[in-house]
């Protein structure tokens, strides 16, 4: 009898941690949009991916697939010239590189090191030589640096159609 009750406890024990590691597991991060400034297109906050989660997605990706996806992140460079792209911080020291629909919104040159939340889709790309100079430039590289941009580059690429900075 004493077993069957210990054999029990054990079960219920059991389960019901399996369930709240499910749960903690599958609970995803929600933001407010009140908190954040908006460039582009609106779009919902609630199912969206964090930095680890969207480093698993591009490395299923081959160039040429596209998904559809919000994540969260921290933005790592903007575009000094005028704002027209950004990195964004992935795990492992990798990044993504974004840029906006259609070329129709910026984001403010001193949003580095914010936090960002951006919808749109991402892919894999292959940057040319002299594109990656271009961003090398636009960014504020010294000559000695850009210089030493010599091979195309795959990157984790990503076309905004929506981007919430959070303020500061």
């Amino acid at each position: 009898m004493k077993k069957n009750t210990i054999i029990t406890v054990l079960a219920i024990l059991f389960i019901g941690v399996t369930s709240i590691a499910q749960t903690a597991k599958t609970k995803k991060a929600t933001f407010n949009p009140n908190d954040y400034a908006l460039f582009g297109e609106k779009f919902d906050m609630t199912n969206v991916l964090n930095k680890k989660q969207m480093l698993k997605k591009y490395k299923t990706l081959k160039k040429g697939d596209k998904i559809k996806v919000s994540f969260a992140t921290t933005i790592d460079a903007v575009c000094q010239k005028k704002g027209c792209w950004m990195k964004l911080v992935l795990p492992d020291g990798e990044e993504a590189f974004v840029k906006f629909k259609d070329y129709e919104f910026f984001v403010p040159l001193n949003a580095a090191n914010s936090d960002v939340v951006v919808s749109g889709e991402a892919f894999v790309d292959v940057e040319s030589v002299e594109d990656l100079r271009h961003y090398a430039k636009d960014a504020g590289k010294s000559q000695a640096e850009i210089n030493k941009i010599t091979k195309p580059e795959v990157t984790y690429s990503f076309m905004a159609s929506g981007v919430y900075i959070k303020k500061s």
